[in-house]
């Protein structure tokens, strides 16, 4: 048995923040997802998923933390699922890189990297170089909240200019529309 030791980098714009986690190769990727989280400070009540990765930092083969499958075609190439998954199953080149999508509505982005292995194994993954101060989970703003539009109190078209009015008139009820 052997150690991996991944570089996690969170994804930001502001300051260089990240984490080097040892963690056993025989670890599932719910161990590791759950070593990131705490590394972090981030709560575990959202929903996420890590992608296999290469050199150009795209999204291939989904491991998500929940089975997503609903009944689908049970011949289809699904996503694999944290819980079931082992890091060495998927650690197939040095330098493996994988993108963890944590929080689909704030998407925080964490591009994670195999920076070695060691013989020892921990007990527990260990977080073994922390560089930078984490944001808290909350400081980025969800999409719905982005969305804002603001206005000096006029209004930016005339519902008449465009005939709305008139459109209104003729259809007052769904059936009027003949299907």
């Amino acid at each position: 048995m052997s150690a991996l030791k991944f570089r996690v980098l969170l994804d930001s714009s502001d300051h260089e923040v990240f984490r080097d986690i040892l963690i056993d190769e025989n670890a599932t990727f719910e161990t590791f997802y759950n070593a990131i989280l705490e590394a972090y400070q981030f709560s575990g009540e959202q929903m996420a998923s890590f992608y296999m990765s290469n050199e150009n930092w795209d999204k291939g083969y989904e491991i998500s933390l929940f089975d997503m499958a609903f009944g689908e075609d049970p011949d289809a190439i699904l996503p694999g699922v944290m819980s079931d998954c082992e890091l060495k199953d998927f650690m197939n080149e040095e330098d493996q890189k994988m993108i963890l999508v944590h929080d689909f509505i704030r998407m925080w982005i964490f591009l994670i990297e195999l920076i070695g292995t060691e013989e020892k194994t921990p007990d527990h993954p260990k977080v073994v170089l922390s560089v930078g101060n984490a944001p808290s989970e909350s400081s980025r703003s969800g999409e719905e909240e982005d969305l804002r539009f603001e206005t000096d109190g006029e209004e930016d078209f005339d519902e008449d200019e465009f005939g709305f009015d008139e459109f209104e008139e003729g259809y007052e009820d769904f059936n009027d529309y003949d299907y």
